[in-house]
């Protein structure tokens, strides 16, 4: 029987009624972490070209904050597994914050292996702003996560917006401080994870994974927290393809993206544009990342995710060639190319999120939306740390066309999956 706290999310009675709350809770600390995310992504590559001398290195950020937040999500989601998504985000805000404070203390003293180790942690945290899309749609129905899953992705695009074009002003504030212009959004990311993680501890109450677990009857007995996830392997056949799929979704937007997006600026600041404008290039393209959600959870809910996910590649494909062919020194082009790419990012992340979701029972989720968070990472690490190698051997056409390739091959693979299991789990 259902526990009268946790009345059981059907298509008939609706949401959970605690789903409003958790919705709001989590559109103010996205608004807050989007800012501390984007701020930080927006410098790390001039950061390190800086520090390091070298064009080739410009995406060792990248990679180093992308293999921090793979790990932070093994971490974080073993934390929500076992006490819940409340304690589990507030650790990894916390941990971003800690992040952002080595990563200007490493400028002030001009320390490489410092940086590193802030890049590192500052990765770690930023799995949180992730992870939080997970939360969103813990007590969602079936016929809704989309759209829940998309919720939560726009309102960070409210400081993704927010935090580049904050770069010049941070930079002023570093400045009057004493300390290198650059670290001055790492200063931002500071104060955002702070209010993320407070707000986070003291109003996300009810706990909605806790809920979720309460309403949901287990598909298998679970772990005590003592013990380790359940393999993958123990889920159903079309569970487990499903939640392949949706991790090979995932996997191929953020590494077009993150590959293109990371080189961008540098992209940028070698012809001629200054970083004020490479900024509202990266500020345009996070928006479209995030402001694009509801199109994405609409289409997710009533067209399917498979579909969704082609379209997304799709996409991809024409931001990738749309930036090959951009001249170097049209910002409008570029930014368009990067719009696209945000866009088609969003639209392959929120349909792979939600079939990861529709695959993984209540009482073993937090745990196995962690590890497909780690795949996903671990590829955006090597994309990232594999763009400053492409545009150094080859310039910005060999990265973009091997984007606009990996996009087309992903669209002809997901085109010849038309028969994947499509009934959502409960």
């Amino acid at each position: 029987m259902t526990s009268p706290t946790a009345p059981s999310v059907t298509a008939d009675r609706g949401e959970h009624p605690a789903q409003r709350r958790v919705l709001t809770v989590l559109v103010a600390t996205q608004i807050l972490s989007g800012a501390a995310l984007a701020a930080g992504i927006t410098v790390g590559a001039l950061l390190a070209e800086e520090m390091l001398g070298s064009t080739g290195l410009a995406g060792v950020p990248s990679a180093l904050f992308t293999i921090g937040a793979a790990v932070g999500a093994a971490g974080i989601g073993r934390a929500c597994q076992r006490w819940g998504r409340r304690p589990g985000l507030t650790l990894g805000y916390g941990g971003g914050a800690v992040g952002s404070l080595l990563v200007v203390a490493a400028t002030a003293w001009n320390s490489v292996p410092l940086l590193f180790l802030g890049l590192l942690v500052y990765g770690a945290g930023t799995a949180s702003v992730m992870i939080a899309r997970y939360a969103g749609a813990d007590l969602a129905s079936p016929e809704r996560r989309g759209r829940a899953v998309s919720t939560v992705l726009f309102a960070t695009a409210a400081g993704a917006i927010a935090g580049p074009g904050l770069v010049g002003a941070t930079g002023d504030l570093a400045e009057a401080w004493d300390l290198p212009r650059l670290s001055g959004p790492f200063l931002l990311a500071t104060a955002a994870f702070v209010s993320a993680a407070l707000v986070t501890w003291s109003f996300l109450r009810p706990d909605p994974l806790v809920l979720a677990r309460r309403a949901t009857p287990p598909a298998a007995p679970a772990p005590s927290p003592a013990e380790p996830a359940p393999v993958a392997g123990r889920l159903p056949r079309e569970d487990l393809r499903r939640m392949a799929a949706g991790g090979a979704v995932m996997v191929l937007s953020q590494v077009v993206m993150i590959a293109i997006m990371t080189m961008t600026p540098v992209h940028m600041a070698d012809h001629g544009h200054g970083t004020g404008v490479a900024g509202l290039v990266i500020g345009l393209h996070m928006g479209a990342m995030y402001l694009s959600s509801p199109l994405s959870g609409y289409l997710v809910d009533r067209t399917g995710r498979l579909p969704t996910a082609a379209l997304g590649a799709v996409v991809l494909g024409a931001a990738a060639l749309l930036a090959y062919v951009a001249p170097p020194g049209s910002a409008p082009t570029l930014a368009a190319a990067l719009i696209l790419l945000g866009i088609g990012w969003n639209l392959g992340f929120v349909s792979g999120t939600t079939m990861v979701t529709d695959a993984a029972p209540a009482d073993r989720r937090a745990a196995y939306q962690g590890l497909m968070d780690v795949g996903v990472l671990v590829a955006g690490a090597s994309g990232g740390l594999a763009s400053g190698m492409l545009v150094a051997s080859g310039g910005f056409g060999l990265l973009t066309g091997t984007g606009a390739v990996l996009a087309l091959a992903a669209t002809v693979l997901l085109l010849a999956r038309g028969g994947l299991p499509k009934a959502p789990r409960g």
